[in-house]
């Protein structure tokens, strides 16, 4: 099977302070991978290395076999990032975003036809700041997918949605995965990990306290719920009174 995104021993710190340590991650060409963990776990700094926005401490990282930070444009093209707070301009329309959007890469899908998949045909002459919480993040993900990525990275995807968006935007990334795509996610809903990822790993205080799959987290835990096993994993409190 072809790696498409290798992490070996990442450490990251700020001010001597851990964020992340010794992180080591192997996703193969389309696989859902999932990164869990608490608010301030070191989710973020993680992905934010692997993008190379930031640059680790320590250990190597390599993205359709390319290096980050020195081979940024080559990997431009080939990535796809959609992350949860993102800003855009108040005054630009649905089609104007898209536009720019698509003129950045040296290819690109017809983003009317995804505009189509994720319900949001009827939004390209609304303007972004008029779209509602789910629209938006809806959006977010076809501009994630325009450049036509063979590695996706998305974060918490679906938060916003109702029950229904989310099955939506759950069958679409499923048909992506059949197709080869690589994806990368962060989520705090334990229903998405388990419908989409192939592994997953859950980090707790910049650490990884699990790495395997989703069935595997269930069977090493007390727990017969993947949710309840979550929080097992992952909570202090649960651990501080155990002492």
């Amino acid at each position: 099977m072809e790696t498409t995104i290798e992490i070996k021993n990442l450490c990251k710190s700020y001010d001597h302070i851990k964020a992340v340590e010794n992180i080591n991650i192997s996703v193969y060409r389309g696989e859902v991978f999932g990164l869990l963990g608490a608010n301030g776990a070191g989710k973020s700094t993680t992905i934010e290395c692997i993008l190379g926005t930031k640059k680790q401490d320590n250990g190597t990282i390599s993205i359709l076999g390319m290096h980050p930070q020195k081979e940024r444009k080559k990997l431009f093209d080939k990535v796809g990032v959609q992350f949860q707070e993102a800003n855009y301009q108040d005054k630009i329309k649905v089609s104007e975003l898209c536009e720019v959007t698509a003129s950045l890469y040296k290819s690109s899908l017809d983003y009317g036809a995804l505009l189509k998949q994720f319900g949001l045909s009827d939004k390209l002459k609304s303007l972004v700041s008029e779209l509602s919480g789910g629209q938006k993040q809806r959006l977010f993900i076809v501009l994630a997918l325009i450049p036509n990525p063979e590695v996706v990275f998305l974060d918490e995807l679906t938060t916003g949605l109702d029950a229904k968006a989310r099955r939506d935007v759950w069958k679409s990334l499923s048909q992506l995965k059949a197709k080869g795509i690589t994806i990368l996610l962060t989520s705090h809903f334990m229903d998405e990990v388990e419908a989409l990822c192939n592994k997953i790993m859950i980090l707790k205080k910049g650490e990884s306290i699990f790495y395997g799959t989703v069935q595997e987290a269930i069977a090493t835990s007390p727990y017969e719920k993947f949710e309840d096993a979550y929080l097992w994993y992952t909570d202090e409190e649960v651990e501080n009174e155990s002492v």
